[in-house]
């Protein structure tokens, strides 16, 4: 019961700054997200040059947080939406820590 009304505080705060509709705006975010993601580390994998690294991470936490937000607002029992906003949270962490100290 607390964590879906902890849920539903993060839904009420981005609903109200949301125009389009949260549903479709985090779709579409996530589709962006995605091919970000997989076109930045298919250039790394292939160039074999691990500089953008950091903005690979930092893109990959924006899709897990989106994600995250996505399956709890399908109001889901299961964790699998406080589990991705808490790796995101924690990708987001090595990310800066990546942006620091190269």
């Amino acid at each position: 019961m607390g964590r879906k009304k902890s849920c539903e505080n993060v839904l009420q705060i981005v609903s109200k700054l949301d125009v389009m509709g949260v549903g479709t705006m985090l779709n579409i975010s996530k589709v962006i997200l995605a091919i970000i993601v997989i076109g930045l580390s298919s250039y790394l994998l292939i160039t074999k040059n691990f500089e953008l690294m950091p903005y690979l991470m930092l893109f990959l936490a924006i899709f897990m947080l989106v994600t995250g937000l996505i399956e709890c607002q399908r109001n889901r029992k299961g964790i699998w939406g406080y589990l991705s906003i808490l790796v995101s949270l924690f990708i987001l962490f090595v990310s800066i820590q990546g942006f620091l100290f190269n």
